[in-house]
C-alpha cells in the first residue's frame, strides 16, 4: 500500500518530482526520461508507469526560463525510446507466442490481453497508433502485435508514425500551456484531466461491449 501510495503522489505531483529531478541531475534528467518512456513502452509488466503526465510536465518544465531541457532535443530523445520501447514489446511478444493467451501468470493479466486484442481486433493495424494514447492498452498492443500475425516491417511504419504523434502532441501541449498560471497552480488537476481523457477510449469501449452482450440473439 505504502508503495501504492507513493506512485500516486509521484503521478499527481509530477512537475514538483520531476523540478527536483532536474534540480539534482540537471542535463542526465533526458536519461531518467528516456528510461521511464522506454520502460513503460517496452516493459509489458510495467503499464502503469505515467507516460502521458509524464510528457506534459516534461514538455512544461523545459519551456521554464533557464531550464536545462531543450524541448526538441527532448522531443527527440523521448521519441526514440517510445519506438524502441514498442518495438522491443512487440519482439517479446514474438518470442512467448499464443501460449501466454492460455496460461495464467503472475506477471501479465489476461483480461489485459484479451482486451487489448479485441482492440487490436476492431481497429487494426492503426491500434498501434491510437493505443499509444491510451494507459495500458499502449503497452499491451505491441506485444499482441508480435504475438498476432503482423509483420514487422507494418509494426514500424505504425510505431514509428504513433511515437511521434504521442511525444509531440503531449510534450508539445506542456511546453505551450503548462507556463499558462491557471495551469501551474491546479497542475494536480490537469494531470488527473489527462488521465481522464486518455481512459475515455476504455471506458467507452467497455460500456459499449456490456451493452452488446446483454442484447438478445436474433
Amino acid at each position: 500500500m505504502e508503495i501504492l501510495k507513493d506512485i500516486i503522489d509521484f503521478i499527481l505531483h509530477l512537475d514538483k518530482h520531476l523540478g527536483a529531478i532536474i534540480q539534482d541531475y540537471g542535463t542526465w534528467t533526458y536519461a531518467i526520461l528516456f528510461l521511464i518512456i522506454f520502460v513503460e513502452t517496452g516493459v509489458v509488466v510495467l503499464p502503469f508507469l505515467p507516460g502521458d503526465s509524464l510528457l506534459f510536465a516534461a514538455g512544461s518544465l523545459a519551456a521554464l526560463p533557464g531550464s536545462p531541457l531543450n524541448v526538441w532535443v527532448m522531443m527527440g530523445l523521448l521519441i526514440v525510446a517510445a519506438v524502441l520501447g514498442d518495438t522491443l514489446n512487440y519482439h517479446i511478444g514474438d518470442y512467448l507466442g499464443p501460449r501466454v493467451f492460455r496460461e495464467n501468470s503472475r506477471f501479465l493479466k489476461r483480461e489485459h490481453l484479451i482486451r487489448t486484442q479485441e482492440f487490436y481486433e476492431k481497429h487494426g493495424a492503426k491500434t498501434i497508433i491510437l493505443a499509444r494514447f491510451i494507459p495500458i492498452i499502449r503497452t499491451f498492443a505491441p506485444f499482441v502485435a508480435g504475438v498476432g500475425t503482423m509483420s514487422y516491417s507494418k509494426f514500424l511504419s505504425y510505431n514509428v508514425v504513433g511515437g511521434v504523434l504521442w511525444v509531440v502532441s503531449l510534450t508539445g501541449a506542456g511546453y505551450f500551456f503548462g507556463t499558462i498560471p491557471i495551469v501551474q497552480k491546479n497542475f494536480s488537476l490537469v494531470v488527473l484531466a489527462i488521465i481522464g481523457l486518455s481512459i475515455l477510449p476504455v471506458i467507452f469501449e467497455f460500456v459499449k461491449s456490456r451493452q452488446n452482450s446483454r442484447r438478445p440473439v436474433a
